[in-house]
This record gives C-alpha cells, structure tokens and sequence, in this order.
C-alpha cells in the first residue's frame, strides 16, 4: 500500500524490519523447544536470542543472489550471531513454510488487534450519533424517492449495528486465521517432534493446525481478508449515504470542511464530498483482494508457492486500507454536519405524499376495500404530483367524488411525522445497550 494511506501503526506491522523480528522470534522459540528435548546443544540458544534480526537491506542483498528470501534472512542472521557457530542449529528440522506461516499468523493477529480497536470505536461513535439523532426527523426514501417519515438516528442505527456484526466477524476471523503449523517438509514431522509446534503455538498464542501439509490452508486467512471486506463495505455504505445527504438538490449533511480548505481549483463555491468519496474508493481495494486470497486455497499437491507472491501484496493492502477506513470513517461521523432544518423542509416538500401509506391503512379500517382505497390514494396522489396541491386537498376532493366520508381529525393525528419517532423507540433502546 502507497505511504499515503498507510497509518503508522500498521505500517510497522507489514514492514519488513518487523516481519524479520517475528522470524527471529519464531525460530528462536523453535530452537528453545528442541533444547529443551536434546535435540540441540542447551548453549545454542543464547548467542542466537541475542543476534539482533538483519536489516531488510542486508536481506535484500544476499537475496540477489540466492533468490531465497528464507536463506537470505537465515545468512543475514547468521552473519548477526556471536559465535557464529551457533547459528548452525537455527531452522533445524523446519521447512521454508513453517517460519512464513507461523510468522504470518502472529503477523495478522497482530494487525487484527489493531483493526478490531479502532472498529469497537466506530461502532461507539456511531451508536453516540444515532442516539443524538433519534428524534430529528427526516424523509425515508426508497429507490432514491421520499417514502415515509423517518428519523436519522434510524438509518445511522442500522449502520452501526452493521459495523458492530462485522466487527464481530472480524473477531471470529482473528482466531482462523491465528493458525501456524511447524511441521517439516511436506508436513509429516519427520525433521521435527510435534511437541516443537505445541510450544511454539502456545508461546505465541496461536492455535496449531488440526492438520497441514506443507503450508497451512489458507480459508483462515480467506475468511480473514472476507471480514475486512465486509468492514470496508459497510464503511462505504455510510459514505455513499453522507454522499447522497451532501448532493445540492438534498443538502441535509455535510462533511466536515476545515478552515483553508478547497472544493474545486475552478468553482470556489464548491464543498466536495471528498472524504466520503474516498472511502467509496478505497472500499474497492479491500474488496479486490478476496478472490487473488481465496484462489491460494488450491495449492499444486503438499504445497506450491503460487499464494506466495499474491499474499505478499493483497495481505498488507487488505489490512493497511481497512485501517485507513476505519480512521476515515470515524473522522467524517464525528465531523459530520446534521442539517435539521432542511432535513424538515425536505420532509415537507412533497406536499404531504409521505402518508399515503398511512391514509390507505386508516381508510381500510373504515370497511373500504384495499382495490377502492388505493384507486382513491393514488388518483390523489397523482393530482399533487402533477398539481403541487396539497395531498389532503387532492384527497378530500377524491374522496367526496366517491362518496367517501374522510375522518380528517383521525387523519391529522396519524399523519403528524412525530409518531414516527414514538415508533422508532425500541431500536434506540437497543442501540443503547450496543458495545
């Protein structure tokens, strides 16, 4: 991922000086395993725990030449290690795979830590948010045309309820993916005793394969990268709702616009939703990554290397973009402008059209059949679109063509837009309780 949306922790995370310190640890666990049984000399263990891990320059040119990123990294360290003589037992019994992938699980879970810290607070934010708004009321829309009195708490309800479940996933995901193996070539432990991976595994705090062969089956990390997916669409559905709400025909919100910021090189008027637009964006990468993962799932026989150089892009970018969102996201709700006022006059800009689903209910009550109730509604209906009168006009006038007797004081009680935040009580008193 480019530097410009690479957040500081997590790019320490996916950096190469820390992926070799998890290396050295991984290996060094190993060889304290195999002391511990005799397997290798006690006074080994030292000397190498004591090496400082390569510099990822120092990697990059034994690399060059050996076109071996593992013994790259294994001669760097060596080269680190005082005696050197010590370093002969490093990686003893282990295959290439059992350090990336024990190191890639402790690597993720990590990153998975960070990402699950900063969703609990989007969900806190969102939730603080929804509460706020529970009685400012504004249209509900379907297909993008006004349908019925809503709240906006109500719709940001819903988004936070969505982020907490993906958060949620995202938890579940950190336990299939904080899967390692160390179990030699081919994944038989003919090099190396289980126990050596117990010991790592607990160490660690990973969860040893059930059963690998020379790599671990990757569905952990295709359900992990799935989870981030989730987490970065539910971030741009909250977007794209900002992106609407900004439009000038709605202008209800607005995202924060700091002091010396500009819209447009050309319109000075503009207020862009950039941030918003953003994170539409950058949803798209997290998302690409799913299936490049998910295809390392078949891998030729015990192992190939063909999820090798797939992972290595879309493993940091899944993780280093979700991040960004979540950061992103946060920044626009807690920025985020409620236009109230216009939110009302919006409501309002339909003539009153918004009750028909109300009206046709209370006539039906009345012993009218549903076909003649919606003939009625909708002929009214269609007058105040094409006239702009007053939906109780139009229909006042409908009804009296068909001898219909309206109940205009039982009409005024259940088309006042504040029952429709009476209603909406149970969801804010669930929201309350969200963490």
């Amino acid at each position: 991922m480019i530097e410009r949306y690479t957040l500081p922790e997590m790019g320490r995370v996916f950096g190469d000086a820390h992926k070799y310190e998890l290396w050295c640890q991984v290996e060094t666990l190993v060889m304290e395993a195999h002391a511990a049984a005799g397997t290798i000399p006690a006074d080994s263990v030292a000397p190498v725990r004591q090496a400082p891990p390569p510099t990822p320059e120092r990697v990059r040119e034994i690399e060059e030449v050996t076109q071996h990123d593992v013994i790259a990294f294994l001669t760097a360290w060596a080269d680190n290690t005082e005696p050197r003589d010590a370093a002969k037992w490093v990686h003893f019994g282990m295959t290439s795979s059992d350090l990336l992938d024990t190191a890639l699980a402790a690597q993720l879970v990590e990153a998975t830590d960070i990402l699950l810290e900063k969703a609990d607070t989007l969900v806190a934010v969102l939730r603080d948010h929804a509460i706020e708004h529970a009685a400012t009321l504004r249209v509900g829309r379907t297909h993008g045309i006004h349908g019925e009195p809503d709240v906006w708490g109500h719709r940001v309800a819903d988004f936070a309820f969505g982020m907490a479940r993906s958060r949620d996933r995202l938890r579940r995901a950190r336990d299939a993916v904080g899967v390692m193996a160390i179990s030699g070539p081919v994944g038989t432990y003919s090099n190396i005793d289980p126990a050596v991976e117990t010991y790592v595994a607990e160490r660690l705090g990973l969860l040893a394969a059930d059963v690998s062969t020379q790599v671990v089956l990757r569905d952990g990390i295709s359900e992990w990268v799935s989870a981030l997916a989730v987490i970065a669409t539910v971030c741009e559905a909250i977007a794209i709702e900002v992106r609407h709400g900004q439009r000038t025909e709605v202008r209800e919100l607005w995202e924060p616009f700091g002091k010396g910021q500009k819209g447009s090189s050309a319109m000075p008027h503009k207020k862009n939703p950039i941030i918003s637009e953003r994170i539409s964006g950058m949803a798209r990468v997290v998302r690409a990554q799913i299936v490049p993962v998910m295809e390392g799932i078949p891998l030729w026989h015990e192992r190939d290397i063909s999820h090798s150089s797939t992972e290595r892009i879309a493993l940091p970018d899944a993780a280093i973009a979700t991040d960004y969102l979540l950061n992103l996201t946060t920044r626009l709700m807690k920025g985020l402008v409620v236009d109230a006022d216009r939110m009302r006059v919006n409501l309002d800009s339909t003539h009153g059209l918004i009750y028909s689903s109300t009206v046709v209910s209370e006539l039906i009550e009345t012993g009218l059949s549903r076909e003649d109730v919606y003939a009625l509604v909708q002929a009214a209906a269609m007058r105040t679109w094409e006239t702009e009168t007053p939906f109780r006009e139009t229909l006042r006038a409908g009804a009296a063509e068909r001898g219909v007797a309206l109940d205009e004081a039982r009409l005024d009680e259940v088309c006042r837009p504040e029952r429709f935040v009476r209603r909406l009580a149970p969801v804010f008193d669930r929201l309350k309780s969200l963490s």
